[in-house]
């Protein structure tokens, strides 16, 4: 392998056009990584250390593309940072048939496909790191936004995450989560900023680049594999 594709760390992010996914793109590049990232809707990069890839995430053959490109741009992929994800808050009840399919391809499937094809890269490199983005609900059900499907599909990501870790602990290969509270994203109207901000201990919404320090915090530490770390502003403590 050249000295080029040795000198920085390359990462995947998934759901990178707008909101988190975007934020981290930015941060991972301030800090020196090469990045592949892939949404349906995304856009080429004028940027020569960021690679995309447009495609429905929930897709096998999205995951192929994705992991093909890095490898042949950059020849490895360190990190993978699984942020795409939906989110239906609704009374379980009034959940439709495609609510409940667009959440299992997105959420699970878009996990399960990528996690897949990158793992098999990483165990040929010998190392690596996986990152899924969940959701703090998911250790504390509040009455005021049901939403199981996002317990469904992130809790899943959550027991996961920690099984993964412990399959593939002595392969050199690391597994964690980041479970965020309410992040300042456009999924969520300015006019909702002050009623979401109160469902925080903290009395604050979180910001994108909360999420991004804990990735990179993530990514440094070599001996932390299995947490789920709570970037949630207190909730997943109490109330």
């Amino acid at each position: 392998m050249s000295n080029r594709h040795q000198q920085h760390r390359v990462a995947v992010i998934t759901g990178a056009s707008q909101g988190i996914g975007a934020g981290v793109v930015k941060g991972l590049r301030e800090h020196g990584y090469r990045v592949v990232a892939t949404s349906r809707s995304i856009k080429p990069s004028d940027d020569l250390g960021v690679v995309t890839v447009a495609g429905d995430i929930g897709s096998a053959d999205t995951a192929r593309r994705v992991v093909d490109e890095a490898l042949q741009r950059f020849g490895r992929i360190d990190l993978l940072l699984n942020n795409a994800g939906i989110f239906t808050a609704k009374p379980f009840t009034q959940y439709t048939l495609e609510d409940f399919e667009a959440n299992i391809s997105t959420n699970v499937a878009g996990f399960f496909h990528i996690t897949q094809a990158v793992v098999a890269q990483m165990e040929r490199q010998g190392s690596g790191h996986v990152v899924s983005i969940t959701t703090s609900l998911v250790d504390h059900a509040n009455s005021n936004v049901p939403s199981v499907t996002a317990s469904l599909t992130k809790g899943g990501l959550n027991a996961a995450t920690k099984s993964l870790a412990i399959e593939y602990a002595k392969k050199g290969i690391r597994f964690n989560a980041v479970s965020p509270g309410i992040i300042k994203t456009p999924m969520h109207h300015e006019s909702t900023h002050e009623w979401l901000a109160a469902l925080h201990p903290v009395g604050r919404n979180g910001e994108i680049a909360d999420i991004v320090d804990a990735v990179l915090y993530l990514d440094a530490a070599n001996f932390v594999t299995g947490e789920i770390l709570h970037v949630d502003g207190g909730q997943s403590a109490g109330h």
